[in-house]
């Protein structure tokens, strides 16, 4: 029975995170930044005061890291020109005012810390490959527009 109320609680906790925080995001590597920045680096635990307020701390981790495993799948599984055309809409707002930023995040390879703990390592070296290219088209085309400006 035990076994039931966790799954129940896990179910309710990526209902109330999707619903309300998620949800507000509009493009999915923006879920996938935001619900990385919640990990511990060095624990690979999650933190979010909000919903350990409201829910078990297992549960929590439980949920947060079956969100964040399935926004990663999710990612990689869509075709490269959506990925673009997302990658853009999440760094759109940003993109001009600290676009140096975002060269240097892309070559340091950063990103690699919005993958979940325990990937294959063939899925991080795809999802390297995919956003360093993804990084290199939408600065090429940066750089055309401002030549031709």
């Amino acid at each position: 029975m035990e076994a039931l109320e966790h799954f129940q609680q896990s179910r309710l906790v990526i209902e109330d995170f999707t619903s309300r925080t998620l949800a507000a995001i509009a493009s999915d590597f923006g879920r996938l930044f935001y619900i990385s920045s919640l990990k511990d680096a060095n624990t690979g635990r999650y933190q979010h005061d909000g919903l350990t307020s409201l829910y078990s701390e297992d549960s929590v981790q439980e949920a947060l890291t079956q969100c964040h495993q399935e926004i990663f799948s999710r990612i990689l599984e869509t075709p490269l020109h959506e990925q673009e055309r997302d990658l853009q809409q999440c760094l759109l707002p940003s993109a001009e005012s600290s676009w140096q930023a975002i060269e240097d995040w892309g070559r340091q390879r950063l990103f690699l810390q919005a993958c979940p703990y325990g990937l294959p390592s063939y899925l991080s070296d795809l999802f390297a490959s995919n956003l360093s290219a993804l990084l290199a088209i939408i600065g090429s085309q940066r750089t055309r527009l401002a030549l031709a400006s």
